[in-house]
């Protein structure tokens, strides 16, 4: 949620651009908003320490403005779920055909996958097949920041991650060890919520609205901002002065939250949408389990998660995805900061409670507050450096044609 937002030009068709500056260092793959605001802080980090660095990236508006070529906007045609992607198939068949090529045709010294694993890890296993990335006997060195969610499901997919690239950077912990039976040389990074130069964008205020976080991709929102708004809605029956504020990261999104709340005349004027360039001051937050859930825990909002999927999305989840949380800092702590609602359990009445809850029970301000700082402990930066200190080893070692993990 922090940083500038700036216009750029999103190049949808297609070949990609060329190089803007000759060869390029490193490519950047994020293809979700998230990826796209964590790489463009790593970016901005690496380009502020080493300036003559050139970096392109297939991503979106963040890593522009963090100072990459980008070549294509992967994060305005983002989705969620089985059923979302088989509907857009064909576009991201052709998204990954052209960024194949464009690495063939240009061998940057690394490419750096961020998160997205669907795409990522494809494109990983196609560089090695074809004999581009070092795994597969080329130059270009591949790596990855931010793992897959290997602790939830696909466990295996570590050792086939292992053949596939040269280093990986994670930013949880506990993730190391998640590798350790892997020729992969893995390290944590720290999360980058919790960095130095990390602006929070969310802080806790007794006195502030309701903060509503529905995401960031639009088939998730359109499913689970009328939930939070059904939730803000049954607790404002009693609390008619009550606010509320939710957060788009587009204008694609915006659109859609304001056609949610049109047709919602009860509450229509007590929410307030707000860019997510600006910081926002919250008393309590019903949130998606995304990466805003965490952001809210650090600031210490007290809350609670609501979550729906597509129907068959969600029953392919319950087979395949093990953990006993959807929420990071939940699983992070091993006990929920934020009570979770999913599926059939996020009904209004049951999110009205949380709010009177977070609202009018100090203990449970205080117990967040704990916690949160429990959270940050964990997730700081180790001594071996950060996020742009891991990529700029890379660059390196592609540039000697050293060895894997920097």
């Amino acid at each position: 949620m922090s940083g500038t937002d700036v216009t750029v030009h999103r190049p949808q068709e297609f070949p990609f651009p060329e190089p803007q500056k000759g060869s390029v260092d490193v490519l950047i793959v994020a293809g979700e908003h998230s990826g796209d605001e964590q790489a463009a802080r790593m970016v901005a980090t690496l380009l502020a320490r080493r300036p003559e660095l050139r970096v392109a990236a297939i991503g979106g508006p963040r890593l522009a403005a963090a100072g990459a070529q980008l070549l294509f906007d992967l994060t305005a045609s983002s989705v969620v779920g089985l059923v979302e992607v088989l509907r857009n198939l064909g576009f991201f068949r052709r998204v990954f055909n052209e960024t194949l090529r464009w690495i063939e045709t240009h061998r940057p010294k690394v490419v750096c996958f961020v998160d997205y694993p669907g795409f990522n890890l494809r494109m990983a296993r196609a560089l090695a097949a074809a004999g581009i990335s070092v795994k597969g006997g080329g130059t270009v060195r591949s790596v990855y920041y931010i793992s897959p969610q290997i602790w939830a499901w696909k466990a295996r997919r570590r050792f086939s991650m292992a053949e596939m690239l040269d280093s990986l950077a994670v930013i949880f912990p506990f993730e190391v060890e998640c590798y350790k039976d892997t020729i992969l040389p893995v390290r944590f990074v720290g999360h980058p919520f919790v960095g130095p130069d990390y602006k929070a964008p969310l802080r806790y205020d007794q006195a502030g609205p309701v903060l509503l976080l529905a995401g960031s991709r639009r088939a998730a929102v359109g499913r689970i901002a009328p939930v939070l708004l059904d939730g803000f809605e049954a607790y404002r029956k009693g609390n008619d002065e009550a606010r509320a504020v939710m957060i788009y990261p587009s204008a694609a999104i915006r659109e859609l939250l304001e056609a949610e709340l049109a047709r919602r005349p009860g509450v229509r004027e007590a929410v307030s949408l707000v860019a997510n360039s600006e910081q926002v001051a919250a008393a309590a937050v019903l949130t998606s389990s995304g990466t805003m859930s965490l952001t809210c825990a650090l600031a210490g909002i007290p809350g609670a998660i609501a979550y729906r999927a597509n129907p068959i999305t969600y029953r392919l989840g319950r087979l395949l995805v093990k953990v006993p949380y959807i929420g990071i800092g939940n699983l992070i702590l091993s006990e929920p900061i934020y009570p979770e609602f999913i599926q059939g359990a996020a009904r209004p009445d049951r999110l009205a409670a949380e709010l009177r809850d977070c609202l009018e029970n100090p203990e449970r301000v205080l117990r967040t507050k704990r916690l949160a700082a429990e959270l940050r402990e964990a997730l700081a930066r180790p001594p071996e450096g950060d996020a742009a200190n891991w990529l700029a080893g890379e660059i390196e070692a592609a540039r000697r044609g050293g060895a894997a993990g920097a």
